[in-house]
């Protein structure tokens, strides 16, 4: 099967722009062939690494939903042969777009499966897919040809034992990683207008969330899942940024670990005003699904007794929220709501 695949690529490759699966969009394929004389190659420092594109990609693989979701928002899903590594449904606003996009798996598709679609670019959220362990590394990619980006969120302020093992950050991360991201997968697809106009309406969502909100008097806890020993949110990731974005506290804001596991009798000793708690799509062990968080809270003897379960204060969001992506944004809007409808900021 690989060598069936690579073979492929190398016949993509000689005989460029005649995929059945181009269509036309508002970059037209004379725009981009032009567009390739003045921008291209174009070289990108990308995790460490430098990454070459000779072109602008047209049978692009993105590998996790973050990546995928900002593909899609710059109007490239024509570009786009596979989508992988789902952790909630599509952002609704680009169902229709992500509709003509084949999904190859819901988590990581083998390394085969990619190289059947032929892709002439790779990218990716986590280094825990486009890495050891994952789909493939970068230098598998490279081996055969094919460019590939990592989300530079799961890189800066990161050591690189860190990089998608929910380790330390040594800096906290931010939303200008984020618009990096943004603006660099812009330019290698040879859409920069489109990359900025998107990154200043996401500024603007961010302003208008939370641009005159206090909510210094009210502290937080997120749960991503597990009954047991709970996974909740330290001081640097996603989570952080939109706890700094309303001006509350996280209860956990004292370990740079991104999501420690941590008991049940800790977050009491800390009882938070409010539970940011992520519903996921997937279902694979307890506390996943919203309703079983909310059942186990309210039952559990030491968990009842929570500030937060007694007055239910809950605020709802998907797992997608919760890493960094332009879902950071929605979760941002959510908590910002919540606590304004509580009363709880200013």
């Amino acid at each position: 099967m690989l060598r069936v695949g690579v073979a492929l690529i190398a016949a993509a490759m000689t005989v460029a722009g005649c995929s059945s699966s181009d269509t036309e969009t508002d970059t037209t394929e004379q725009d981009i062939t032009a567009s390739s004389t003045s921008n291209y190659p174009l070289s990108i420092e990308n995790c460490g690494r430098t990454v070459t594109i000779d072109g602008p990609p047209r049978r692009a693989v993105s590998l996790n939903q973050g990546s995928t979701e900002i593909l899609l928002s710059l109007g490239l899903a024509d570009r786009m042969v596979g989508t992988a590594t789902w952790t909630d449904p599509v952002r609704e606003n680009l169902a229709a777009e992500n509709e003509k996009v084949p999904r190859l798996a819901d988590n990581n598709p083998s390394f085969e499966v990619v190289l059947d679609t032929e892709p002439d670019f790779v990218s990716a959220s986590f280094g825990g897919t486009l890495g050891e362990g994952g789909v493939a590394t970068s230098e598998q990619f490279e081996q055969i040809g094919v460019p590939s980006y990592l989300s530079p969120t799961d890189c800066d302020g990161k050591d690189d034992d860190s990089v998608n093992s929910d380790g330390n950050r040594t800096e906290p991360l931010t939303m200008e990683s984020v618009y990096k991201e943004i603006r660099e997968l812009a330019a290698i697809f040879d859409v920069a207008e489109r990359g900025e106009d998107f990154v200043a309406e996401l500024e603007q969502r961010y302003e208008v969330a939370a641009g005159e909100i206090d909510a210094s008097g009210a502290s937080l806890a997120y749960w991503f899942a597990d009954t047991a020993t709970p996974y909740v949110a330290g001081c640097c990731g996603s989570s952080g940024i939109i706890t700094d974005s309303v001006g509350a506290k996280n209860v956990f804001d004292d370990t740079t670990n991104e999501w420690p596991q941590v008991s049940w009798e800790s977050i009491l000793d800390r009882d938070p005003t409010a539970l940011v708690l992520g519903d996921l799509s997937r279902r694979s062990i307890a506390g996943d699904a919203l309703d079983s968080k909310i059942e186990f809270l309210e039952s559990n003897p030491v968990t009842q007794r929570l500030t937060a379960v007694q007055n239910q204060r809950y605020i709802v969001v998907n797992g997608a929220d919760m890493n960094p992506s332009i879902r950071t944004i929605d979760g941002i809007e959510k908590v910002a709501g919540a606590l304004r409808e509580w009363n709880l900021a200013g």
